[in-house]
This record gives C-alpha cells, structure tokens and sequence, in this order.
C-alpha cells in the first residue's frame, strides 16, 4: 500500500493569502438539510420542523436552522479560504434574515486582516440569499505553519 500525499489536502500557506481575497460556497437548503441539522445538532425547535406551529408566527412557514446556514461559512473557510489545515479561532454571527425551504445560501468570506507574527487572519463573513443578507460576521482563522 502506497503512502498518501497529504500535501494534496492542505490548503493556502499563510504568504499565499492576500487582503480582500474572496471565496464562495453555495447550496440549496431543502428539507432534508433541515431534518438532517435537527438530528445531528438536536436542536428540534418547531420553527424548524412544524408547518403548523410556525403559521401564526411572523415567519409563516419553516426556517432553517441559523446555525445551519452559518455551517456554510466553516465550508468556505475550511474547504477554500484558507482551507485543509486551517483552525477556527473565533466566530461572530449576526442573524438578520430567515432562510426557508429551497432558498440558495451564498456564504462568502473575505479576507480583511493579516497577521503574519501570529499566522492569523480575520475575515468578514456573509451568507446571502440574493440580494438579502442573512447573516454577517467575522472569523479569525490561524494557520499552522506545514510540516
């Protein structure tokens, strides 16, 4: 059995990355995504899953999970910006709209500060569903030096 090349799966060194440098990831939330996130999270809050409950409500049908949608942000920065092998320091969020069945999220990151004694960064981070901002927040990421 051959050994694996796990350069392969690192993502961007620290002097690869510069200031306002961007990512995205996009996905459609659909019902499963929703049921899914509830099992695996616990979090079964009726908004969530019960059609009847969220009627009278100001959301008038199902959201999805906050949470759910923000998971899409920890895509970007561990799958694209920086990517494999990065650490999540720190995370603000700040919800400001519902994501529904069948709403496309777009997380973006962008990188807005280098800190290369400490090999950390920080990035405003956003998840849309077309023009609506859902969420907006901010990251800051460190990324180990390879080995």
């Amino acid at each position: 059995m051959s050994a694996i090349d796990l350069s392969q799966l690192q993502g961007l060194d620290f002097d690869e990355i510069k200031l306002g440098q961007t990512a995205i990831f996009g996905k459609t939330v659909t019902e499963a995504d929703i049921l899914t996130f509830a099992a695996v999270s616990g979090d079964t809050n009726p908004v969530h899953l019960n059609e009847e409950f969220v009627r009278p409500t100001m959301f008038k049908t199902r959201i999805a999970h906050g949470m759910l949608s923000a998971s899409f942000i920890s895509t970007v920065i561990g799958t694209k910006l920086p990517g494999p092998g990065c650490i999540y320091v720190s995370q603000s969020l700040r919800f400001k709209a519902p994501v529904k069945i069948g709403d496309t999220v777009i997380a973006r990151a962008e990188v807005t500060e280098l800190n290369p004694e400490k090999r950390r960064l920080k990035l405003k981070t956003t998840c849309h569903c077309g023009e609506t901002v859902v969420i907006d927040g901010e990251a800051e990421v460190f990324i180990p030096k390879r080995g």
